[in-house]
Protein backbone atom coordinates (compact mmCIF):
# COMPACT_ATOMS: atom_id res chain seq x y z
CA UNK A 1 0.00 0.00 0.00
CA UNK A 2 1.08 3.54 -0.83
CA UNK A 3 4.78 3.53 -1.68
CA UNK A 4 6.41 6.75 -0.50
CA UNK A 5 8.04 9.31 -2.77
CA UNK A 6 11.25 10.71 -1.32
CA UNK A 7 10.33 14.35 -1.15
CA UNK A 8 10.81 17.33 1.08
CA UNK A 9 8.34 18.25 3.78
CA UNK A 10 4.93 19.31 2.43
CA UNK A 11 2.74 20.86 5.10
CA UNK A 12 -0.62 19.61 3.80
CA UNK A 13 0.65 16.04 3.47
CA UNK A 14 2.95 15.54 6.42
CA UNK A 15 1.61 17.87 9.10
CA UNK A 16 -1.51 17.75 11.28
CA UNK A 17 -4.45 20.06 10.48
CA UNK A 18 -6.62 21.47 13.28
CA UNK A 19 -10.28 22.09 12.39
CA UNK A 20 -11.20 25.18 14.40
CA UNK A 21 -14.86 26.13 14.68
CA UNK A 22 -14.27 29.84 15.30
CA UNK A 23 -17.60 30.63 16.93
CA UNK A 24 -16.88 28.11 19.69
CA UNK A 25 -13.11 28.29 20.23
CA UNK A 26 -12.49 31.32 22.44
CA UNK A 27 -14.37 34.56 23.14
CA UNK A 28 -12.02 37.51 23.60
CA UNK A 29 -14.50 40.40 23.72
CA UNK A 30 -16.96 38.64 26.05
CA UNK A 31 -20.08 38.68 23.91
CA UNK A 32 -20.51 34.90 24.15
CA UNK A 33 -19.20 34.27 20.62
CA UNK A 34 -15.74 33.03 19.71
CA UNK A 35 -13.69 35.43 17.61
CA UNK A 36 -10.38 35.98 15.84
CA UNK A 37 -8.78 37.76 18.79
CA UNK A 38 -9.86 34.78 20.88
CA UNK A 39 -7.78 32.51 18.63
CA UNK A 40 -4.83 34.91 18.93
CA UNK A 41 -5.20 34.87 22.72
CA UNK A 42 -4.99 31.06 22.76
CA UNK A 43 -2.43 30.68 20.00
CA UNK A 44 0.30 29.32 22.26
CA UNK A 45 -1.96 26.35 22.94
CA UNK A 46 -2.12 25.56 19.21
CA UNK A 47 1.65 25.92 18.87
CA UNK A 48 2.25 23.55 21.79
CA UNK A 49 -0.13 21.02 20.28
CA UNK A 50 2.28 20.71 17.36
CA UNK A 51 -0.17 21.24 14.49
CA UNK A 52 1.00 22.60 11.12
CA UNK A 53 -2.24 24.12 9.81
CA UNK A 54 -5.55 25.56 11.02
CA UNK A 55 -8.77 25.18 9.05
CA UNK A 56 -11.08 28.03 10.06
CA UNK A 57 -14.85 27.64 9.77
CA UNK A 58 -16.40 30.45 7.65
CA UNK A 59 -15.68 33.91 9.03
CA UNK A 60 -17.09 35.95 6.12
CA UNK A 61 -19.88 38.49 6.51
CA UNK A 62 -23.12 36.54 6.93
CA UNK A 63 -26.70 36.84 8.22
CA UNK A 64 -25.88 33.58 10.10
CA UNK A 65 -28.96 31.68 8.96
CA UNK A 66 -26.59 28.70 8.63
CA UNK A 67 -23.84 30.13 10.83
CA UNK A 68 -21.46 31.37 8.17
CA UNK A 69 -22.29 29.00 5.32
CA UNK A 70 -24.63 31.69 3.97
CA UNK A 71 -22.24 34.39 2.80
CA UNK A 72 -23.19 37.96 1.96
CA UNK A 73 -19.67 39.26 1.28
CA UNK A 74 -16.72 36.98 0.50
CA UNK A 75 -14.19 39.76 1.06
CA UNK A 76 -15.31 40.92 4.50
CA UNK A 77 -14.97 39.48 8.00
CA UNK A 78 -18.24 39.18 9.89
CA UNK A 79 -18.24 41.74 12.74
CA UNK A 80 -19.11 39.03 15.27
CA UNK A 81 -15.65 37.54 14.61
CA UNK A 82 -13.68 40.78 14.34
CA UNK A 83 -12.15 42.81 11.56
CA UNK A 84 -9.92 42.29 8.54
CA UNK A 85 -7.06 43.70 10.63
CA UNK A 86 -7.72 40.98 13.21
CA UNK A 87 -7.53 38.37 10.46
CA UNK A 88 -4.28 39.77 9.10
CA UNK A 89 -2.84 39.71 12.63
CA UNK A 90 -3.85 36.06 13.02
CA UNK A 91 -2.41 35.17 9.62
CA UNK A 92 0.92 36.85 10.42
CA UNK A 93 1.07 35.17 13.84
CA UNK A 94 0.37 31.76 12.33
CA UNK A 95 3.02 32.17 9.64
CA UNK A 96 5.56 33.38 12.20
CA UNK A 97 5.01 30.08 14.03
CA UNK A 98 5.20 27.91 10.91
CA UNK A 99 1.43 27.29 10.85
CA UNK A 100 -0.70 27.58 7.72
CA UNK A 101 -4.21 29.04 7.53
CA UNK A 102 -6.93 27.27 5.53
CA UNK A 103 -10.19 29.12 4.84
CA UNK A 104 -13.59 27.47 4.45
CA UNK A 105 -14.86 28.39 0.97
CA UNK A 106 -18.54 27.98 0.03
CA UNK A 107 -18.83 27.77 -3.77
CA UNK A 108 -22.24 26.13 -4.14
CA UNK A 109 -24.40 28.96 -2.83
CA UNK A 110 -24.47 32.41 -1.27
CA UNK A 111 -26.84 34.12 1.11
CA UNK A 112 -30.04 35.42 -0.45
CA UNK A 113 -28.86 38.79 0.89
CA UNK A 114 -25.69 38.71 -1.22
CA UNK A 115 -25.65 41.65 -3.71
CA UNK A 116 -25.33 39.16 -6.57
CA UNK A 117 -28.63 37.52 -5.65
CA UNK A 118 -30.32 40.84 -4.93
CA UNK A 119 -29.51 41.84 -8.49
CA UNK A 120 -30.33 38.41 -9.91
CA UNK A 121 -33.79 38.45 -8.37
CA UNK A 122 -34.55 42.03 -9.42
CA UNK A 123 -35.85 41.15 -12.88
CA UNK A 124 -35.83 38.47 -15.58
CA UNK A 125 -33.45 40.50 -17.76
CA UNK A 126 -31.00 41.55 -15.04
CA UNK A 127 -27.36 40.91 -16.17
CA UNK A 128 -26.84 38.67 -13.11
CA UNK A 129 -30.09 36.74 -13.56
CA UNK A 130 -28.19 33.72 -14.88
CA UNK A 131 -25.65 33.80 -12.04
CA UNK A 132 -28.18 31.72 -10.08
CA UNK A 133 -30.42 28.85 -11.19
CA UNK A 134 -33.91 30.01 -12.13
CA UNK A 135 -36.60 27.87 -13.77
CA UNK A 136 -40.23 28.15 -14.81
CA UNK A 137 -42.96 25.93 -13.44
CA UNK A 138 -43.28 22.49 -14.98
CA UNK A 139 -46.88 21.49 -15.55
CA UNK A 140 -47.91 23.98 -12.92
CA UNK A 141 -45.53 22.51 -10.34
CA UNK A 142 -41.88 22.69 -9.29
CA UNK A 143 -39.32 22.28 -12.11
CA UNK A 144 -37.90 18.96 -10.80
CA UNK A 145 -38.35 16.56 -7.91
CA UNK A 146 -35.01 17.57 -6.41
CA UNK A 147 -34.95 17.73 -2.64
CA UNK A 148 -33.03 20.07 -0.40
CA UNK A 149 -30.37 18.42 1.77
CA UNK A 150 -32.19 20.12 4.66
CA UNK A 151 -35.57 18.67 3.70
CA UNK A 152 -38.41 19.69 1.43
CA UNK A 153 -38.27 20.81 -2.18
CA UNK A 154 -35.04 22.36 -3.43
CA UNK A 155 -37.08 24.98 -5.30
CA UNK A 156 -38.42 28.27 -3.88
CA UNK A 157 -41.01 30.41 -5.69
CA UNK A 158 -40.15 34.06 -6.30
CA UNK A 159 -43.39 35.98 -6.58
CA UNK A 160 -41.91 39.12 -8.10
CA UNK A 161 -40.34 37.42 -11.15
CA UNK A 162 -42.70 34.43 -11.32
CA UNK A 163 -39.94 31.81 -11.37
CA UNK A 164 -38.40 29.27 -9.01
CA UNK A 165 -34.81 29.47 -7.80
CA UNK A 166 -32.81 26.43 -6.70
CA UNK A 167 -31.49 25.98 -3.16
CA UNK A 168 -29.78 22.70 -2.29
CA UNK A 169 -29.84 23.69 1.38
CA UNK A 170 -31.85 26.47 3.09
CA UNK A 171 -34.11 28.70 0.99
CA UNK A 172 -31.86 31.49 2.28
CA UNK A 173 -28.95 29.86 0.40
CA UNK A 174 -29.64 30.11 -3.36
CA UNK A 175 -27.41 27.95 -5.57
CA UNK A 176 -24.96 29.63 -7.91
CA UNK A 177 -24.95 28.74 -11.60
CA UNK A 178 -21.44 27.53 -12.33
CA UNK A 179 -22.29 27.04 -16.01
CA UNK A 180 -22.29 30.85 -16.33
CA UNK A 181 -18.80 32.07 -17.33
CA UNK A 182 -19.25 35.52 -15.77
CA UNK A 183 -20.13 33.96 -12.41
CA UNK A 184 -17.22 31.54 -12.77
CA UNK A 185 -14.75 34.38 -13.37
CA UNK A 186 -16.19 36.60 -10.64
CA UNK A 187 -16.01 33.85 -8.05
CA UNK A 188 -12.42 32.98 -8.93
CA UNK A 189 -11.58 36.62 -8.23
CA UNK A 190 -13.06 36.22 -4.72
CA UNK A 191 -10.71 33.28 -4.18
CA UNK A 192 -7.77 35.19 -5.65
CA UNK A 193 -8.44 37.98 -3.10
CA UNK A 194 -7.63 35.62 -0.23
CA UNK A 195 -4.67 34.03 -2.00
CA UNK A 196 -3.19 37.49 -2.50
CA UNK A 197 -3.63 38.14 1.23
CA UNK A 198 -1.48 35.08 1.93
CA UNK A 199 -4.06 32.44 2.83
CA UNK A 200 -2.55 28.97 2.37
CA UNK A 201 -5.50 26.94 1.18
CA UNK A 202 -9.21 26.28 1.13
CA UNK A 203 -11.59 23.65 2.40
CA UNK A 204 -14.28 23.51 -0.27
CA UNK A 205 -17.75 23.06 1.19
CA UNK A 206 -19.98 20.47 -0.58
CA UNK A 207 -17.89 20.85 -3.72
CA UNK A 208 -19.69 17.94 -5.41
CA UNK A 209 -22.93 19.97 -5.45
CA UNK A 210 -21.76 22.95 -7.48
CA UNK A 211 -22.91 21.78 -10.95
CA UNK A 212 -26.35 20.34 -11.71
CA UNK A 213 -27.73 18.37 -14.61
CA UNK A 214 -27.96 20.58 -17.69
CA UNK A 215 -31.29 18.99 -18.70
CA UNK A 216 -32.76 19.23 -15.16
CA UNK A 217 -33.90 15.61 -15.11
CA UNK A 218 -35.74 14.21 -12.10
CA UNK A 219 -33.69 12.29 -9.57
CA UNK A 220 -34.48 8.54 -9.44
CA UNK A 221 -36.12 8.10 -6.06
CA UNK A 222 -36.89 4.51 -6.95
CA UNK A 223 -34.05 2.27 -8.10
CA UNK A 224 -34.28 -1.47 -8.63
CA UNK A 225 -37.70 -1.39 -7.01
CA UNK A 226 -36.41 0.20 -3.81
CA UNK A 227 -36.55 3.77 -2.44
CA UNK A 228 -33.25 5.64 -2.77
CA UNK A 229 -31.82 8.99 -1.68
CA UNK A 230 -29.68 9.10 -4.81
CA UNK A 231 -29.23 12.69 -6.05
CA UNK A 232 -28.04 11.53 -9.45
CA UNK A 233 -28.79 14.74 -11.33
CA UNK A 234 -28.42 17.37 -8.61
CA UNK A 235 -24.83 16.61 -7.58
CA UNK A 236 -21.65 14.76 -8.65
CA UNK A 237 -21.80 16.01 -12.23
CA UNK A 238 -18.64 15.69 -14.30
CA UNK A 239 -18.49 19.45 -14.91
CA UNK A 240 -17.92 20.08 -11.20
CA UNK A 241 -14.64 18.17 -11.44
CA UNK A 242 -13.62 20.34 -14.41
CA UNK A 243 -14.16 23.45 -12.28
CA UNK A 244 -12.06 21.94 -9.49
CA UNK A 245 -9.28 21.33 -12.01
CA UNK A 246 -9.41 24.97 -13.10
CA UNK A 247 -9.31 26.07 -9.47
CA UNK A 248 -6.26 23.86 -8.95
CA UNK A 249 -4.62 25.61 -11.91
CA UNK A 250 -5.27 28.94 -10.22
CA UNK A 251 -3.74 27.78 -6.94
CA UNK A 252 -0.73 26.36 -8.74
CA UNK A 253 0.15 29.88 -9.89
CA UNK A 254 0.86 30.59 -6.21
CA UNK A 255 3.42 28.83 -4.04
CA UNK A 256 2.62 26.04 -1.59
CA UNK A 257 -1.20 26.24 -1.60
CA UNK A 258 -3.76 23.48 -0.97
CA UNK A 259 -7.37 22.47 -1.71
CA UNK A 260 -9.27 19.94 0.40
CA UNK A 261 -12.81 19.06 -0.61
CA UNK A 262 -15.90 17.94 1.24
CA UNK A 263 -17.56 15.33 -0.96
CA UNK A 264 -20.26 14.06 1.34
CA UNK A 265 -21.70 10.65 0.55
CA UNK A 266 -24.35 9.07 2.81
CA UNK A 267 -23.42 6.19 5.16
CA UNK A 268 -21.62 3.86 4.75
CA UNK A 269 -19.66 6.21 2.47
CA UNK A 270 -18.50 5.88 -1.12
CA UNK A 271 -14.87 6.67 -1.69
CA UNK A 272 -15.17 5.89 -5.40
CA UNK A 273 -17.16 9.13 -5.70
CA UNK A 274 -14.70 10.99 -3.50
CA UNK A 275 -11.69 9.83 -5.50
CA UNK A 276 -13.08 11.33 -8.72
CA UNK A 277 -12.38 14.78 -7.28
CA UNK A 278 -8.68 13.97 -6.83
CA UNK A 279 -8.18 13.59 -10.57
CA UNK A 280 -4.86 11.91 -11.26
CA UNK A 281 -3.65 13.05 -7.85
CA UNK A 282 -1.87 16.19 -8.99
CA UNK A 283 -4.39 18.10 -11.10
CA UNK A 284 -7.58 18.49 -9.01
CA UNK A 285 -8.06 18.51 -5.23
CA UNK A 286 -4.92 18.00 -3.16
CA UNK A 287 -7.01 16.18 -0.52
CA UNK A 288 -10.57 14.95 -0.22
CA UNK A 289 -12.52 13.90 2.86
CA UNK A 290 -13.73 10.31 2.88
CA UNK A 291 -16.18 9.87 5.75
CA UNK A 292 -16.26 6.07 5.55
CA UNK A 293 -14.16 5.72 8.71
CA UNK A 294 -16.55 7.97 10.65
CA UNK A 295 -19.46 5.73 9.65
CA UNK A 296 -17.81 2.52 10.93
CA UNK A 297 -18.63 0.97 14.28
CA UNK A 298 -15.81 0.03 16.66
CA UNK A 299 -14.42 -3.00 14.87
CA UNK A 300 -10.80 -3.52 13.86
CA UNK A 301 -11.60 -5.58 10.76
CA UNK A 302 -14.14 -3.03 9.47
CA UNK A 303 -11.63 -0.24 10.03
CA UNK A 304 -9.04 -2.21 8.08
CA UNK A 305 -11.41 -2.85 5.18
CA UNK A 306 -12.26 0.84 5.04
CA UNK A 307 -8.60 1.91 5.00
CA UNK A 308 -7.64 -0.81 2.51
CA UNK A 309 -10.38 0.27 0.08
CA UNK A 310 -9.38 3.93 0.35
CA UNK A 311 -5.68 3.16 -0.21
CA UNK A 312 -6.22 0.72 -3.06
CA UNK A 313 -8.57 3.03 -4.98
CA UNK A 314 -6.46 6.18 -4.72
CA UNK A 315 -4.72 7.36 -7.89
CA UNK A 316 -0.97 6.73 -7.80
CA UNK A 317 -0.08 10.37 -7.18
CA UNK A 318 -2.89 11.03 -4.70
CA UNK A 319 -2.58 11.35 -0.94
CA UNK A 320 -5.24 10.20 1.58
CA UNK A 321 -6.65 12.14 4.52
CA UNK A 322 -8.47 11.00 7.65
CA UNK A 323 -10.92 12.57 10.05
CA UNK A 324 -12.79 11.28 13.11
CA UNK A 325 -15.18 14.19 13.77
CA UNK A 326 -16.40 17.44 12.28
CA UNK A 327 -18.92 20.25 12.76
CA UNK A 328 -21.75 18.40 10.99
CA UNK A 329 -21.44 14.95 12.58
CA UNK A 330 -21.33 13.48 16.06
CA UNK A 331 -18.06 13.77 17.94
CA UNK A 332 -15.92 10.65 17.75
CA UNK A 333 -15.90 10.20 21.54
CA UNK A 334 -19.65 9.57 21.44
CA UNK A 335 -19.44 7.05 18.62
CA UNK A 336 -17.12 4.69 20.48
CA UNK A 337 -19.92 2.48 21.78
CA UNK A 338 -21.69 2.05 25.08
CA UNK A 339 -19.62 1.27 28.13
CA UNK A 340 -16.85 2.49 30.37
CA UNK A 341 -14.00 2.21 27.90
CA UNK A 342 -14.56 5.29 25.73
CA UNK A 343 -11.44 7.00 27.07
CA UNK A 344 -9.29 4.00 26.15
CA UNK A 345 -10.93 3.69 22.74
CA UNK A 346 -10.35 7.40 22.10
CA UNK A 347 -6.62 6.84 22.53
CA UNK A 348 -6.62 3.92 20.11
CA UNK A 349 -8.61 5.92 17.54
CA UNK A 350 -6.23 8.88 17.86
CA UNK A 351 -3.15 6.72 17.30
CA UNK A 352 -4.78 5.36 14.16
CA UNK A 353 -5.63 8.90 12.98
CA UNK A 354 -2.14 10.33 13.55
CA UNK A 355 -0.05 7.37 12.34
CA UNK A 356 -1.84 6.25 9.16
CA UNK A 357 -0.41 7.25 5.79
CA UNK A 358 -2.27 10.46 5.03
CA UNK A 359 -3.14 13.85 6.46
CA UNK A 360 -4.92 13.80 9.85
CA UNK A 361 -7.57 16.43 10.66
CA UNK A 362 -8.32 16.99 14.35
CA UNK A 363 -11.63 18.64 15.28
CA UNK A 364 -11.26 21.23 18.05
CA UNK A 365 -11.64 19.71 21.52
CA UNK A 366 -11.11 16.17 20.25
CA UNK A 367 -7.68 16.30 21.87
CA UNK A 368 -9.23 16.67 25.34
CA UNK A 369 -12.10 14.24 24.79
CA UNK A 370 -14.93 16.73 24.32
CA UNK A 371 -18.29 15.04 23.90
CA UNK A 372 -21.63 15.88 22.37
CA UNK A 373 -23.86 17.99 24.58
CA UNK A 374 -27.62 17.52 24.59
CA UNK A 375 -29.14 20.90 23.74
CA UNK A 376 -32.53 21.89 25.13
CA UNK A 377 -35.02 23.04 22.52
CA UNK A 378 -34.97 26.67 23.66
CA UNK A 379 -31.20 26.80 23.16
CA UNK A 380 -31.06 25.23 19.69
CA UNK A 381 -29.41 27.45 17.09
CA UNK A 382 -28.99 25.05 14.16
CA UNK A 383 -31.82 25.54 11.61
CA UNK A 384 -31.97 21.77 11.14
CA UNK A 385 -32.50 21.24 14.86
CA UNK A 386 -35.23 23.88 14.96
CA UNK A 387 -36.98 22.31 11.98
CA UNK A 388 -36.84 18.66 13.00
CA UNK A 389 -36.91 18.73 16.81
CA UNK A 390 -37.58 16.38 18.62
CA UNK A 391 -36.79 13.78 15.92
CA UNK A 392 -33.43 15.40 15.18
CA UNK A 393 -31.94 17.99 17.48
CA UNK A 394 -29.47 19.31 14.94
CA UNK A 395 -25.72 19.74 14.78
CA UNK A 396 -25.26 22.05 17.77
CA UNK A 397 -24.33 19.17 20.04
CA UNK A 398 -20.90 18.86 18.40
CA UNK A 399 -20.32 22.63 18.21
CA UNK A 400 -20.37 23.59 21.89
CA UNK A 401 -17.71 25.96 23.30
CA UNK A 402 -14.15 24.80 23.86
CA UNK A 403 -13.57 23.73 27.45
CA UNK A 404 -10.54 25.61 28.69
CA UNK A 405 -10.95 25.42 32.45
CA UNK A 406 -13.33 24.73 35.34
CA UNK A 407 -14.12 28.45 35.60
CA UNK A 408 -17.57 29.79 34.81
CA UNK A 409 -18.46 29.16 31.17
CA UNK A 410 -15.48 26.84 30.92
CA UNK A 411 -12.98 29.66 30.42
CA UNK A 412 -14.46 30.21 26.95
CA UNK A 413 -16.05 33.52 27.95
CA UNK A 414 -16.98 35.55 30.99
CA UNK A 415 -20.63 35.67 29.88
CA UNK A 416 -23.24 33.17 28.76
CA UNK A 417 -22.03 31.53 25.56
CA UNK A 418 -23.93 31.32 22.28
CA UNK A 419 -24.43 27.59 22.90
CA UNK A 420 -24.49 25.97 26.33
CA UNK A 421 -21.13 24.54 27.32
CA UNK A 422 -21.00 20.82 28.01
CA UNK A 423 -21.90 20.07 31.61
CA UNK A 424 -18.71 18.04 32.07
CA UNK A 425 -16.49 21.10 31.52
CA UNK A 426 -15.41 21.22 35.17
CA UNK A 427 -13.56 17.89 34.80
CA UNK A 428 -12.92 17.71 31.03
CA UNK A 429 -10.90 20.80 30.15
CA UNK A 430 -7.48 21.95 28.99
CA UNK A 431 -6.34 23.27 32.38
CA UNK A 432 -6.95 19.93 34.10
CA UNK A 433 -5.15 17.99 31.36
CA UNK A 434 -2.38 20.48 30.65
CA UNK A 435 0.14 19.07 33.09
CA UNK A 436 -1.17 15.54 33.54
CA UNK A 437 1.30 13.14 31.99
CA UNK A 438 -1.36 10.55 31.20
CA UNK A 439 -4.12 12.90 30.04
CA UNK A 440 -5.66 12.64 26.58
CA UNK A 441 -4.18 16.04 25.72
CA UNK A 442 -0.67 14.86 26.64
CA UNK A 443 -1.32 11.74 24.57
CA UNK A 444 -2.21 13.82 21.50
CA UNK A 445 0.80 16.08 21.96
CA UNK A 446 3.10 13.07 22.15
CA UNK A 447 1.59 11.50 19.03
CA UNK A 448 1.99 14.73 17.05
CA UNK A 449 5.61 15.08 18.24
CA UNK A 450 6.29 11.54 17.03
CA UNK A 451 4.69 12.30 13.66
CA UNK A 452 6.71 15.50 13.32
CA UNK A 453 9.98 13.81 14.31
CA UNK A 454 9.78 10.48 12.47
CA UNK A 455 9.52 10.60 8.69
CA UNK A 456 8.39 6.98 8.66
CA UNK A 457 5.12 8.19 10.22
CA UNK A 458 4.70 11.40 8.22
CA UNK A 459 6.12 10.24 4.87
CA UNK A 460 6.39 6.47 4.92
CA UNK A 461 4.76 3.62 3.05
CA UNK A 462 1.98 1.64 4.72
CA UNK A 463 1.80 -2.13 5.07
CA UNK A 464 -0.71 -3.98 7.27
CA UNK A 465 0.57 -7.01 9.20
CA UNK A 466 -2.52 -7.50 11.37
CA UNK A 467 -5.72 -6.88 9.41
CA UNK A 468 -8.24 -6.87 12.23
CA UNK A 469 -8.18 -10.57 13.05
CA UNK A 470 -8.80 -11.08 16.77
CA UNK A 471 -9.56 -7.37 17.03
CA UNK A 472 -6.00 -6.17 16.38
CA UNK A 473 -4.66 -3.78 13.77
CA UNK A 474 -0.94 -3.72 13.10
CA UNK A 475 0.93 -1.91 10.36
CA UNK A 476 4.40 -0.72 9.47
CA UNK A 477 5.40 2.73 8.21
CA UNK A 478 8.73 2.70 6.35
CA UNK A 479 10.81 5.60 5.05
CA UNK A 480 14.28 4.88 3.72
CA UNK A 481 16.05 2.98 6.54
CA UNK A 482 13.54 3.97 9.22
CA UNK A 483 10.76 1.51 10.09
CA UNK A 484 7.99 1.99 12.63
CA UNK A 485 5.44 -0.60 13.71
CA UNK A 486 2.05 0.44 15.14
CA UNK A 487 -0.09 -2.14 16.94
CA UNK A 488 -3.62 -1.40 18.21
CA UNK A 489 -5.72 -3.67 20.38
CA UNK A 490 -9.44 -2.92 19.87
CA UNK A 491 -10.44 -5.49 22.51
CA UNK A 492 -11.46 -5.37 26.14
CA UNK A 493 -9.02 -8.22 26.76
CA UNK A 494 -5.31 -8.90 26.32
CA UNK A 495 -3.73 -10.05 23.05
CA UNK A 496 -0.33 -11.51 22.19
CA UNK A 497 1.10 -10.61 18.78
CA UNK A 498 4.01 -12.39 17.13
CA UNK A 499 6.71 -10.08 15.76
CA UNK A 500 7.70 -10.94 12.18
CA UNK A 501 11.22 -12.16 11.34
CA UNK A 502 12.37 -12.24 14.98
CA UNK A 503 13.26 -8.56 14.76
CA UNK A 504 13.94 -6.28 17.73
CA UNK A 505 11.90 -3.16 18.33
CA UNK A 506 12.25 -0.19 20.68
CA UNK A 507 9.03 0.98 22.34
CA UNK A 508 8.66 4.64 21.38
CA UNK A 509 5.24 5.05 22.94
CA UNK A 510 2.50 3.01 24.54
CA UNK A 511 -0.81 3.83 26.16
CA UNK A 512 0.06 1.51 29.07
CA UNK A 513 3.05 1.32 31.37
CA UNK A 514 5.69 -1.32 30.58
CA UNK A 515 8.94 -2.13 32.34
CA UNK A 516 10.38 -3.43 29.08
CA UNK A 517 11.81 -0.87 26.67
CA UNK A 518 12.23 -3.27 23.75
CA UNK A 519 10.27 -6.13 22.18
CA UNK A 520 11.41 -9.26 20.37
CA UNK A 521 9.56 -12.38 19.18
CA UNK A 522 6.17 -11.20 20.50
CA UNK A 523 4.25 -8.24 21.92
CA UNK A 524 1.97 -8.48 24.95
CA UNK A 525 -0.86 -6.00 24.52
CA UNK A 526 -3.11 -5.06 27.40
CA UNK A 527 -6.81 -4.38 26.72
CA UNK A 528 -7.28 -1.31 24.54
CA UNK A 529 -3.55 -0.81 24.33
CA UNK A 530 -1.81 0.97 21.50
CA UNK A 531 1.92 0.72 20.93
CA UNK A 532 4.36 2.48 18.59
CA UNK A 533 7.70 0.75 18.03
CA UNK A 534 10.91 1.63 16.18
CA UNK A 535 12.92 -1.11 14.49
CA UNK A 536 16.36 -1.53 16.04
CA UNK A 537 19.12 -1.97 13.47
Amino acid sequence: MGEVNKEDYIWWKHGVVYHLYVRSFNDNNNDGIGDLQGIIQRFDYLVQLGIKAIWLSPIYASPMKDYGYDIVNYRAIDPSYGTMEDFKELLALAHANGIKIVMDMVMNHTSNEHPWFVESSASLDNPKRDWYIWKNKRNGKVPTNWRSAFGGSAWEWDESTQQYYLHSFLKDQPDLNWRNKDLHNAFFEEIRFWLDLGVDGFRLDVINYIVKDEKFRDNPFIKWGRPTKDRLYSRNRGSSIKIVRKLRQLLDTYEDKMLVGEIYTPPPGNNATVINYLGEGDNALHLAFDFSLIFRFWNAKKYYKCIETWENNLPEKAWPSYVLSNHDLLRSYNRLGIGRNKAEKARIASILLITLRGTPFIYYGEEIGMQNQKIRRKHIKDPLGKKYWPFFSGRDKSRTPMQWSAEDYGGFSSVKSWLPINRNFYRVNVEVQENERNSLLSHYRTLIILRNNYKAISHGSLNFLQQGENGVLGYTRIYEEQEIYIVLNFNNSKRTISIPNDESWQILYTTHLHEEKTCQDFIELDKYEGMILLKIE
